[in-house]
């Protein structure tokens, strides 16, 4: 407790720079919340799963049934729904298997940028608060300096031993700040990574089926409309 005590009262030794790490402690942690939200709670890893459950109907050319069954996911935010669901598309639109990966790849760029999105400035605000933390103790310790320059050498020791004591709080709290920051960093990144590595090798399993037999598919889909 008398640690996050000094803390405080370092704010008035750090000067500025001590707010500096506070703002980038509070973005850091709110950060942090929304991408665990964002990448543990809304999406999983289940994606093969999931697709596997639309096999059986891509393989046979029901897309119609496909595409309801992939919109209604869509709508809840899955990122393999939105995929299926513009594969199917395309599908239907009797639209080639370059056609079919493009408009797939477009919205596995986008499930990229939104799952990536925001999680790199955790390593920039650990590295910014660990490089403000030595910039408050170097300015704590030039005031410290300055303030025993004209007090009697009795004081002196004691005056500047307090004053260093309350500068090194400084690049403490900048520490304090930058390793969850980028500890967070290493971990939420893997998250990510295997986010997107589970979506991409789920799409192109998605893929292979409304290809590999993509003459078929079209027939069936075709004599299931008459």
């Amino acid at each position: 407790m008398a640690f996050f005590t000094n803390i405080i009262n370092a704010f008035g030794h750090g000067g500025f720079v001590m707010w500096i790490i506070f703002v980038g402690q509070i973005v850091s942690l709110a950060i942090i919340i929304e991408r665990v939200y964002a990448l543990y709670v809304s999406r999983s890893l289940d994606n093969k799963k999931v697709a596997k459950t639309f096999e059986e109907d891509i393989k046979k050319g029901r897309l119609e049934t496909v595409l309801a069954k992939a919109q209604k996911l869509s709508q809840k935010d899955s990122a393999i729904g939105k995929v299926i669901v513009a594969g199917t598309q395309a599908a239907q639109a009797r639209g080639g298997s370059e056609e079919i990966q493009s408009k797939m790849d477009e919205v596995l760029l986008a499930e990229a940028s939104a799952v990536e999105k925001r999680t790199g400035f955790l390593a920039a605000i650990g590295n910014i608060g660990t490089l403000a933390g030595l910039l408050g103790t170097i300015i704590g310790l030039i005031d410290s300096f300055a303030a025993v320059a004209n007090v009697n050498a009795a004081e002196k020791a004691a005056l500047l031993s307090q004053g260093i004591s309350m500068a090194m709080y400084a690049t403490a709290y900048g520490l304090l700040v930058a390793i969850p920051a980028l500890a967070s960093f290493a971990i939420l990144q893997n998250r990510a990574n295997s986010v997107s590595e589970d979506v991409n090798q789920t799409a192109l399993m998605v893929y292979n089926w409304l290809t590999y037999s993509y003459e078929p598919v079209q027939k069936k889909s075709k004599a299931s409309q008459e």
